[in-house]
């Protein structure tokens, strides 16, 4: 079979060059220079196997509006088995829809602490991203999302680890799942922010001026290279504090300034091409996958060094996406295609200008 072009210059590179695109990306992306190591379960990418025993007829029939939580069961399988005590709600917002999702995404908390020898140690509330609908094609917008926070992970250590996982869901007391399917666990915010010396902070809505020019120039670089729509820096839905799809995290509670936007929830994207994605009303394209800027032009300039450095990370951004297991052949290369044209769009300062800049929001 013809191999794309990418996928032949990822079969070439050498692993200096990977290793120097890297570089070049965190020496620019990265602030804080004593970012810590992630807990144990975020700190390797060999997907885990779980199972979790909870009342999923109940938790699946909720409202949208609520969240109660069911006790659960959590096995970790291994060399040396552990079973820990939880318990599991539904959470989120477009995916507690029922004409969008049969399953929805989860939140799991453990209400006891893990041993010091347990791979949950250190956690205490994680969010599990899980399969929406039983059909197995949606197991490729499982591992897309996943590698599309897989991707952010390297251009900036200020963004969410994730551990992919191969989950057996079954009813209390049963001995056998009622379904089996890929997940993956995203770090907690305060996890986060903590590795990076930052504290995540709360509020209805900010300035512009408030957020961190080079950060939220990031976000919204990163946005577009993934065709995200569906965010917000600076407020959320009504109930909410900021931001859309995005917390703000700060050196200090206090902080009024320099506040970073850190974002999340990538379904929606034109990268994870779910079936239900689409642009929001107020973004004026037919598609997800159009690709449409949304960043401010008060940081049009930390734009433009945003796409220079991400044009310096190729290697390893593409890298990256080949490393994530299970996708289909055809899959990857059609995201690699994807991806390609972003870097396309970037690739002169110029076309930062023409592709991006030119529809930034004053």
């Amino acid at each position: 079979m013809r191999r794309s072009s990418d996928e032949l210059s990822i079969a070439i590179m050498s692993i200096r060059d990977i290793l120097v695109a890297s570089c070049l990306a965190v020496a620019w992306f990265s602030a804080p220079a004593l970012a810590q190591t992630p807990d144990l379960l975020f700190a390797e990418t060999t997907p885990v196997r779980l199972t979790i025993s909870a009342p999923f007829s109940r938790v699946t029939r909720q409202p949208e509006t609520s969240s109660e939580a069911y006790p659960a069961s959590l096995v970790v399988a291994g060399a040396a088995p552990e079973t820990l005590a939880a318990t599991v709600s539904p959470r989120g917002i477009s995916r507690r829809r029922r004409d969008l999702c049969a399953f929805p995404p989860i939140r799991i908390e453990l209400p006891t602490k893990p041993a010091a020898t347990s791979l949950f140690k250190g956690q205490r509330r994680l969010k599990l991203v899980t399969h929406c609908r039983s059909d197995e094609s949606f197991q490729k917008h499982v591992l897309l999302e996943y590698a599309a926070y897989r991707l952010l992970n390297v251009l900036s250590p200020i963004s969410l680890r994730v551990r992919l996982a191969s989950i057996d869901y079954a009813e209390p007391g049963s001995a056998r799942p009622f379904i089996s399917r890929l997940g993956f666990l995203i770090e907690d915010i305060d996890d986060a922010a903590k590795r990076n010396g930052l504290v995540e902070i709360t509020s209805p809505s900010v300035a512009v001026r408030q957020l961190a020019a080079r950060d939220a120039a990031r976000f919204a670089v990163f946005a577009y290279m993934i065709g995200n729509l569906d965010w917000s820096m600076r407020a959320s839905i009504a109930g909410e504090t900021c931001c859309h799809n995005g917390k703000l995290l700060a050196p200090t509670k206090g902080a009024v300034a320099n506040l970073i936007p850190l974002p999340y929830d990538f379904d929606q994207s034109g990268f994870v091409g779910t079936p239900y994605a689409a642009p929001p009303r107020q973004v004026r394209v037919r598609s997800v996958q159009v690709r449409h800027y949304r960043g401010f032009c008060v940081h049009n300039p930390q734009a433009q060094a945003a796409a220079s450095e991400m044009l310096a990370a190729r290697a390893a951004v593409l890298a990256e996406l080949h490393a994530v297991p299970g996708l289909h052949s055809e899959v990857r290369a059609r995201k690699s295609a994807y991806l390609a044209e972003f870097f396309d769009d970037i690739a002169t300062p110029q076309k930062v200008e023409k592709n991006l800049l030119s529809s930034c929001v004053s």
